[in-house]
């Protein structure tokens, strides 16, 4: 079911060059279509997560799922930008039910260390979904056309819709969800509970330092950057986007493990990661001409670290909340890498319009996605994503404070953490 949401989700990545010349319009007016589609499904994270703790995951997700049949039925029929823009807002709307309900399902069904396990299993399984619309999806787009791609889209979301009517259940037979609130005013009152928890606080955070620039990147910008700047072939873009998947799926389960065995250090990792994603940016950024292919891997592998990075945020959610409150917590930590992601996105939008306006205006070519123009454009990322590691640190400031007043655990800084560990090692000798 989430590979499917996945799949709806970024079939507009491998689409920005058709849509561009099915539309017209500048980098702004295109990276609206994403945009908007990650403003909705930001925008309902927090909703979504009280009707879960609410009506139950099974009744989100097959609302949702018929959002995105309507959404991208109507993409596949848009005669213009406007009614593309109607038919991702619908595919955002719908979207925005599943990933949430299926870190619930998880809680439900399952109990202690394998949850985090769990969840890199099935979020990195799902993010085949970009394989989809990497592969298969981009063959018929370039063979068959618009209209009929996004029509094979809209199948396959009709499928997952039948899953979800024929499999899926709210927890296991014979059991009671007795959390469950009864009203929407208890709902609202678990969301306000959730959203005040310094853990919930941090989930949020190293979510919107994780997510969010693999998103924006395979999402809409990583196509025509690629395409146009360091001039692939379309067909070997859209390969190159299916590495970020394979390197989740590899680095996904470890990370799992190390959640699970590490919970005190969950912070560390999730800065560990946004560190090594900065250093892999500035190599590309910064090499003096194109840059190898070599570079161009190595910047997607970490990427695709980022994404199961990003679940780390839902393990603080599901520790430092009750589970009647869970699908609230959980809607508050999802919308932080979106809300990151969709202003990225539309920055580098601007900042390419912005300098091919200024070099026409001397007197130059048009060249809106020229490499130097990706360059600065990119670099906006840094701005976003840095605020959000110092919020991370501040964040988990509060949190190891709250544990050691409620709970008396003291989490020691990480370098004194392995000095303590290096000297009973030689005691040891």
């Amino acid at each position: 079911m989430y590979l499917t949401a996945v799949m709806q989700r970024t079939s507009l990545g491998v689409a920005g060059v058709a849509a561009t010349e099915r539309f017209g319009g500048s980098a702004a007016i295109l990276s609206s279509l994403a945009v908007v589609q990650l403003m909705v499904y930001a925008a309902a994270q927090i909703p979504v997560g009280v009707l879960i703790d609410r009506f139950g995951p099974r009744v989100l997700m097959l609302a949702g799922t018929a959002l995105m049949v309507a959404g991208q039925l109507t993409l596949a029929l848009a005669p213009s930008i406007t009614v593309a823009v109607i038919g991702r807002i619908l595919v955002g709307a719908g979207d925005a039910t599943i990933f949430i309900s299926m870190i619930r399902l998880i809680s439900s069904w399952f109990t202690g260390r394998i949850v985090p396990q769990l969840s890199q299993w099935l979020g990195n399984i799902g993010q085949l979904g970009q394989v989809l619309s990497a592969v298969p999806l981009a063959w018929i787009l370039h063979d068959f056309g618009w209209t009929p791609a996004f029509l094979a889209a809209t199948l396959l979301a009709l499928v997952a819709f039948i899953v979800v009517v024929t499999v899926i259940n709210d927890r296991p037979a014979g059991t009671t969800d007795a959390a469950r609130s009864s009203t929407f005013r208890g709902a609202l009152v678990q969301l306000r509970q959730s959203f005040t928890r310094p853990g919930t606080q941090l989930g949020f955070w190293s979510h919107y330092v994780t997510q969010s620039s693999g998103t924006v990147f395979t999402l809409l910008w990583g196509f025509p950057f690629m395409v146009y700047a360091l001039g692939y072939e379309p067909t070997r873009a859209a390969a190159m986007l299916t590495i970020p998947v394979g390197a989740g799926l590899i680095f996904g389960p470890i990370l799992g493990v190390l959640t699970a065995r590490h919970p005190l250090r969950r912070s560390n990792i999730v800065l560990g990661i946004v560190t090594v994603m900065g250093i892999a940016w500035a190599l590309l950024l910064l090499w003096p001409a194109a840059p190898p292919v070599w570079v161009v891997v190595s910047l997607l592998v970490v990427l695709g670290v980022g994404g199961p990075g990003s679940l780390i945020g839902f393990d603080f959610a599901r520790t430092f909340n009750p589970q009647r409150s869970l699908g609230s917590a959980n809607g508050v930590v999802n919308v932080g890498g979106f809300t990151a992601s969709f202003v990225m996105m539309f920055l580098i939008g601007v900042l390419l319009d912005l300098q091919d306006g200024w070099r026409q205006a001397a007197g130059g070519t048009s060249d809106l996605y020229s490499l130097d123009s990706f360059r600065i454009a990119f670099a906006v990322q840094y701005l976003v994503v840095g605020f959000g590691v110092v919020m991370v640190v501040r964040s988990r400031a509060r949190t190891r404070l709250r544990l050691s007043r409620d709970e008396g655990i003291e989490v020691a800084p990480l370098w004194v953490e392995l000095a303590r560990r290096l000297r009973q090692r030689k005691d040891r000798r």
